[in-house]
This record gives structure tokens, C-alpha cells and sequence, in this order.
């Protein structure tokens, strides 16, 4: 992303290693971790954290847009409360995926729901049709803010991550 994404709330930004605290606070939370995929498991300290930002940092110029990890940023503190990633599904790696983290206590004040509108807006300006989201079918959270979104209920499937999940899509032809 050349340039940074904003809506009256939120700053969506790439990620850099100075951002390990603020990231360990989403990514170290077993609250957060315990909905996402195993694409990505709980990052035990702020050390490990610092790692994993440097390392999509530098994957960052490399992934072909609208792919990438980014920080969401409130516009009113500055704070990091979460983040955001498009990425390929697997196994098949044809399918891109949505996917959202906050912080525990951003939760219910639309953070997710407004940052990723963002992204979805910037992604279909990126030559992409379409973008999924996967859920736990018991992460009432994630299904809500899909819907909000504007995404579709596709289905159920275990084709993505081995795990029976719900999915969502939403097409470039469909998006206000």
C-alpha cells in the first residue's frame, strides 16, 4: 500500500518493529488468539512479537497487492489497537482472505468494521473481484462484523485451515 488509509476513526499503516507492545497486547491476548486460524498462533512476548513484525515488514514489498499485514491505528491517540491482513487461502491459494484482530477492549466500537472497509474499498482498486472471510462458526464477533461489512454467507466448509468454518464473501460488484 503506498499510502496510508484513513477514516475519521482510524489510520491503516504497515506494520514496523516498533510496534511490538501495542502488537503483543492483540497478538499475545488468548482472548484474540483463541478465534484466529492456525495460520497464525499466540506470540508469547514482546521479543517474539518484535519478530514477527520485522519479519512482515520485510514480506510487505514482496506480496502483490491488495496482499499484506497492517496496523490499525486510532486516529484520536495514536494507539495500535489492532490489525488487518489480506492473504491467500489455503490449500489451493486462490482465494483471498480478510481477516481482522483487535485488541479485547476495542471490541464493540467498530474498529474492525470501519478499517476494513478501508481495506475492502483500496483492495477492489487493486484488480481483485472478490475477498473471503472465515470465522469459527461460535465467533459471533467475526460473523457480525462480516455482515457489516456488507459480506455474503457463502457457506460452511472444512476446505480452509482443516477447521469446520464459516465463510464470507464479498464481490467488488456488490460493494457500495
Amino acid at each position: 500500500m503506498a499510502e496510508l488509509l484513513q477514516t475519521d476513526r482510524v489510520s491503516v499503516r504497515d506494520w514496523t518493529p516498533d510496534d511490538a507492545e501495542a502488537a503483543f497486547a492483540v497478538y499475545g491476548d488468548t482472548q484474540v488468539t483463541h478465534w484466529l486460524t492456525p495460520a497464525m498462533h499466540q506470540v508469547h512476548d514482546i521479543a517474539a512479537m518484535r519478530s514477527v513484525l520485522q519479519a512482515w515488514a520485510e514480506a510487505q514489498p514482496n506480496l502483490l497487492p491488495p496482499r499484506g499485514r497492517w496496523a490499525i491505528e486510532r486516529r484520536t491517540d495514536g494507539q495500535v489497537i489492532g490489525g488487518l491482513g489480506i492473504r491467500l487461502l489455503p490449500p489451493y491459494e486462490e482465494d483471498l482472505e480478510l481477516s481482522w484482530q483487535l485488541r479485547a477492549d476495542a471490541w464493540g466500537q467498530g474498529y474492525a468494521t470501519e478499517s476494513s472497509i478501508a481495506l475492502v474499498r483500496w483492495a477492489f482498486t487493486q484488480d481483485v473481484d472478490e475477498l473471503f472471510a472465515v470465522a469459527r462458526p461460535s465467533n459471533e464477533r467475526a460473523i457480525a462484523t462480516a455482515k457489516r461489512i456488507g459480506m455474503s454467507w457463502v457457506g460452511e466448509t472444512t476446505k480452509y485451515y482443516n477447521l469446520r468454518l464459516q465463510v464470507f464473501r464479498i464481490r467488488h460488484s456488490d460493494f457500495d
